[in-house]
């Protein structure tokens, strides 16, 4: 009914299936990058999502611009910190993304959440690597989530959705999700489609979250053990 307009700075190499994600859930996206438009884009649209892949000093600008118009107009904001881990001038990006604009939801994986926080790791790229047990990564996510004033949406076998008081636990997805490039960032247009309509953030990334395992389960039916190219 709302049909909002979503705005996404996103990863080149998933730009397309987010655009078609954000259509698919009745939304309507627009992917404009260009540091000259970005505000304007913004200020039409209802919720903003900013992803780090494929990152680059004009792509770093725009996000920039549009996260304080977004602030501005106080617009949900989602933050994808996709492969933070992976080099020093991600981790830079980032670093000042969090301290400059006011996100709504962080959705990420467990090592991206650990480089963000301050923990040592060696990313192996932009995938998730092996996730520490749920007793570390609950109150690693709920402290991040109180210092910066933001719903923290953690993926993996079981998603965490927290605002640093109460958490939602979301199961029941697939391993196919991971052979697949892309869900993760699907995931977080997702959440920033969910939060243009929803105002409540953290039940809108933990919906958003609940809607995408249906998803993924949906099709591991309809794949039918055909691969991970049927998946997708």
């Amino acid at each position: 009914q709302a049909s909002p307009l979503v705005h996404c700075i996103s990863n080149l190499v998933t730009a397309n299936d987010c655009a078609n994600i954000v259509l698919a859930a009745g939304a309507s996206p627009i992917m404009a990058d260009a540091p000259e438009e970005v505000r304007e884009i913004t200020a039409l649209s209802r919720a903003l999502c900013l992803s780090l892949g494929t990152p680059n000093p004009r792509k770093a600008d725009a996000m920039f611009l549009a996260g304080r118009k977004a602030a501005e107009l106080g617009l949900p904001v989602v933050f994808d910190p996709v492969g933070v881990g992976a080099s020093a001038y991600r981790q830079e990006i980032a670093r000042k993304l969090l301290q400059d604009i006011p996100l709504t939801v962080l959705r990420c994986n467990a090592s991206e959440l650990q480089t963000l926080s301050g923990q040592s790791l060696v990313s192996r790229g932009v995938d998730a690597g092996k996730a520490p047990e749920l007793e570390t990564l609950l109150p690693l996510a709920g402290r991040f989530a109180a210092a910066h004033h933001c719903i923290v949406a953690v993926t993996g076998a079981e998603d965490i959705v927290t605002d640093g008081t109460t958490a939602y636990g979301i199961r029941s997805g697939t391993p196919l999700l991971r052979q697949v490039t892309g869900t993760g960032c699907m995931l977080s247009v997702l959440c920033g489609v969910f939060a243009a309509v929803e105002p409540d953030a953290a039940a809108a990334a933990a919906l958003a979250s609940a809607f995408w395992k249906i998803c993924a389960r949906r099709a591991e039916h309809l794949a039918a053990d055909r691969g991970s190219g049927s998946f997708r």
